[in-house]
């Protein structure tokens, strides 16, 4: 009799010990589980991002002359004042650009420019990169602000120092001599015609004086 009690008191004893044996070990497990949840580090963040490549947009379409005027877009990295720089990629598809400065990213597209310049334009972001011949410049539309100024390729600094050396004509300066030369409502064949009565020759200028220097007939 005592031992059947004996045994019966044991196993009481295992099973009320046996909940607390069991939430001990998966207790532990339950806290492994929340770890990968945790936030990535700022500087992992941002080796992420600089990896993630940008989407190239399907939705904008190129015609013929887009696609031209971005083979005559400046790709590298390219100095800028106040020692900034600017760096443009070409995308995984033709005719889409990369142009990163520090702190920002941009994807650009070629869109048709009013004054002939090389124009790219971020929508999304309301970036542009504006290329003229001897310089470029980035800009936030969104910002109001211009992120970098005075950047060059090295095609745009020779470009530069030739201007330097031969500046161009003003369009201004051309016209200028052709509106001085005729009156308003003038036209320039009959300004012209009317210079030389205006203007007497030397030799008839002397040929009138000379009877009058001569001696008086007798």
């Amino acid at each position: 009799m005592q031992a059947r009690f004996v045994v019966s008191a044991c196993l009481a004893a295992l099973v009320a010990a046996a909940p607390a044996s069991f939430a001990q070990t998966t207790k532990p497990a339950a806290k492994a589980a929340k770890k990968p949840s945790g936030k990535l580090a700022r500087s992992a963040q941002k080796a992420v991002e600089e990896v993630t490549p940008v989407d190239d947009d399907p939705k904008v379409q190129f015609t013929d002359a887009d696609l031209e005027v971005a083979k005559q877009v400046y790709v590298g990295e390219m100095p800028c004042e106040l020692g900034a720089s600017v760096k443009l990629t070409p995308g995984r598809r033709t005719g889409m650009f990369v142009v990163t400065t520090k702190g920002y990213r941009f994807l650009m597209h070629p869109v048709e420019s009013r004054t002939g310049a090389i124009r790219l334009e971020d929508p999304k972001r309301g970036a542009m990169w504006l290329q003229l011949g001897n310089k470029s410049m980035l800009m936030s539309q969104k910002l109001g602000q211009r992120l970098a100024d005075e950047c060059q390729s090295p095609q745009q600094v020779t470009f530069a120092e030739e201007l330097k050396r031969n500046p161009r004509p003003s369009i201004l300066d051309a016209a200028k001599p052709v509106q001085e030369a005729a009156a308003p409502g003038t036209p320039a064949s009959a300004a012209a015609a009317a210079q030389p009565a205006a203007a007497p020759t030397a030799a008839a200028s002397s040929a009138s004086a000379g009877p009058a220097a001569g001696p008086k007939a007798n």
